[in-house]
């Protein structure tokens, strides 16, 4: 894990003061709303439907056990009681008054946290594989690349004011859990036939409005480069993006009217006037970069005997062990993924009471370490096999062991309409209909993996385009309705999905949902194909009827 050093601290420190200064001067009116926007927006804050919302970096989704309970004590003190994690690894304080928002932040820096960036036209928080490093598919932890980036663009003078917000991902694994091809640059960890390790990037992913799969603009690339090449396509992307219009402004517009070939050849040309004033990326900062992220000392798991036995014994167990843990690297442990989607709960929410509690797991089983996933779920990532049952029986106590990891309860949301002064409709809602409807535990698993994704509006927070089964809020006339796509994916073979048909009403969306999925199970092979090939494989007509003829 990464630990700041003292110039990191001193950024803090320094950026904090700034902002305590700048809000003060606005509340005394000295600074007028649009002099303070960019200034709030650089800092992490908004101004939402009922109040102000503060967005919390989680850079690369990892968390220190202390941290988590910083998390835990700005809820109680600053806020109502909890937090939203959200799909880009980060957590946002829905409620925190605007004065006090500068003795947050303050607080934040003393565990090494802060908000830079989370918002405006900006480069913004970095994020990856939340197995990252532990994943035995990996080829290289993407980590310390993650690092390197966000310490480069972290208040690059030259990209603090973009065309419009840019994101970032990376992955080291052939299995693309960061969704690199939904992002305006993806960058994946490749091996090259003689056995080099290097980068292939992509570039004009996104959602959102135009939603957009990213395109390879270059196949191979030497990691020493990689600090250049991703500031040759910042520098085009700064001189070439629409600042004229804001639905037009992103990068995926960009490439797509140019053209992959000629965006492909105007980066290459820029990066041949970049590699003149940045240097390839020194060997020794790069191993002191990569030695904060050395693994923990892995202590050999022996005895299995009990893990074993309460497997046998205990269904429950069983159950959860298969959905909400996978293989680690090191023999003898095991990824613990903690459902934020219980019945009842708005999906990413965790109060403060519990978080204290995750990090109090974290210490005791979890090596301190906690991960954040872009599915709105935490990570253990290294828990002792010996010692999952003891995991799990606390998860359990805390309403925090649901076995639905990638199930179709585990559903993305957004916080929709009843936050966000973007939203069209009610997002959670939705969910909270649609998880009393499935909501048997067997039943659930009896249809398997099914992704859905919801949300309120079309900048797609929820990610909806990408859903197995995708669910978009839509206003007409005043009352609210919702389009369904189906067939969206986010992985290494990355889909946008179909438009099912007209919008259905607010009344009508969870029982559409439920056709849909009655549909999918009639015409499954067997218990073993998803949903996703089985909708590749019948296509859209067979789940229309049941939704719109009544």
């Amino acid at each position: 894990m990464y630990a700041y050093d003292e110039f990191d601290r001193n950024l803090l420190t320094r950026r904090v003061a700034e902002f305590r200064q700048q809000t003060v001067r606005y509340l005394e009116g000295r600074l007028s709303e649009d002099q303070f926007r960019p200034l709030r927006l650089m800092n992490g804050l908004y101004f939402e439907l009922h109040a102000p919302m503060l967005r919390v970096a989680i850079p690369y989704g990892t968390l220190h056990a202390d941290q988590m309970r910083m998390l835990a004590r700005i809820a109680r003190e600053y806020d109502r009681g909890y937090g939203h994690f959200t799909t880009r690894q980060n957590i946002q304080f829905n409620w925190p008054a605007l004065e006090m928002t500068p003795d947050i932040l303050e607080d934040l820096s003393s565990v090494q946290m802060h908000a830079m960036q989370t918002s405006g036209n900006c480069v913004r928080n970095i994020t990856t594989d939340h197995l990252a490093g532990l994943a035995a598919d990996e080829i290289e932890d993407p980590r310390p690349w993650c690092e390197v980036i966000r310490q480069w663009f972290t208040l690059h003078p030259e990209f603090l004011f973009l065309p419009r917000k840019f994101k970032i991902a990376v992955t080291g694994a052939p299995i693309d859990r960061a969704a690199t091809l939904l992002h305006d640059i993806g960058v994946q960890i490749v091996r090259a036939d003689g056995g080099e390790t290097g980068f292939r990037i992509l570039a004009g992913g996104g959602l959102g409005r135009t939603p957009v799969i990213g395109e390879v603009i270059r196949d191979f690339l030497p990691k020493q480069e990689l600090i250049a090449y991703l500031d040759a396509i910042l520098r085009v992307y700064n001189q070439l993006g629409r600042r004229d219009n804001k639905y037009k402004a992103r990068i995926k517009i960009l490439v797509r009217e140019t053209g992959i070939a000629r965006f492909r050849e105007m980066v290459e040309n820029e990066w041949r006037h970049v590699r003149e004033t940045v240097p390839p990326l020194d060997e020794a900062e790069f191993a002191a970069i990569r030695a904060r992220f050395a693994g923990p000392v892995f202590e050999p798991v022996v005895d299995t005997a009990d893990f074993a036995a309460h497997r046998l014994m205990d269904p429950r167990f069983q159950r959860w062990v298969d959905r909400n843990t996978v293989e680690h690297r090191h023999a003898g442990y095991r990824a613990v993924f903690i459902s934020l989607k219980a019945p009842g709960q708005a999906p990413g929410d965790l109060d403060a009471v519990r978080m204290d509690a995750v990090a109090d797991l974290a210490d005791r089983y979890s090596l301190s370490e906690i991960r954040t996933t872009h599915t709105q779920n935490l990570l253990l990532p290294h828990v002792r096999v010996d010692e999952l049952h003891a995991v799990f029986e606390v998860l359990a106590g805390l309403g925090l062991a649901t076995p639905n990891i990638g199930e179709l309860t585990d559903m993305i949301c957004c916080p929709g309409l009843d936050y966000c002064s973007l939203a069209n409709a009610h997002s959670i809602p939705v969910a909270e209909e649609i998880n009393r409807l499935f909501g048997e535990i067997d039943a659930v698993h009896d249809v398997g993996e099914l992704r859905i994704n919801i949300s309120g509006c079309m900048n797609a927070c929820g990610h909806h385009h990408v859903g197995h089964i995708g669910i978009l809020g839509v206003e007409k006339r005043g009352e609210e309705w919702y389009q369904i796509t189906l067939g969206g994916s986010s992985g290494e073979n990355a889909a946008l999905g179909d438009r099912l048909g007209p919008a259905v009403s607010r009344d009508a969306v969870a029982d559409a949902v439920a056709s849909i999925v009655h549909t999918y199970l009639d015409h499954r092979i067997d218990r073993n194909e998803p949903f996703l090939s089985t909708y590749r494989r019948i296509g859209i007509a067979p789940f229309k009827e049941p939704v719109y003829v009544q």
